[in-house]
């Protein structure tokens, strides 16, 4: 890398089916620095193109047709092996249960604040 180019951005997948969410959290995460990617249900994800390598996950939960923990495990079949983040504004046990078992951290909506810490912890330890 020559010393006038920057390191590219870290980079963040989004999925929220809540246009108005997906906006702000592409919106946030930018300010913050990240190259987001952002994405209304987990079939637009899945018929798209591969996601980056080195890229964090941002699943919503609660989404029609495919939940985001079904779509992680879609990703995870196809070899995707990204770190990721749950989101969900009904933290149940039964979901946290099934997102520790799927090796996913869970954070509740609409915990902003933290959310650029933690995209940043999960790729630093990959």
């Amino acid at each position: 890398m020559s010393h006038n180019q920057q390191p590219a951005a870290p980079s963040v997948v989004i999925v929220d089916d809540d246009q108005a969410v997906l906006n702000a959290l592409q919106f946030f995460l930018e300010l913050d620095g990240f190259a987001v990617k952002a994405f209304l249900n987990g079939h637009t994800l899945l018929d798209g193109p591969e996601v980056a390598a080195g890229a964090c996950l941002v699943i919503d939960y609660h989404m029609p047709a495919l939940n985001g923990l079904e779509l992680l495990r879609s990703l995870r079949d196809r070899g995707i092996a990204a770190p990721a983040i749950l989101m969900t504004a009904d933290v149940s046990d039964t979901i946290r249960r099934r997102a520790m078992l799927d090796g996913v951290l869970v954070v509740e909506k609409p915990a902003l604040d933290d959310l650029s810490e933690k995209v940043r912890d999960l790729l630093a330890a990959v």
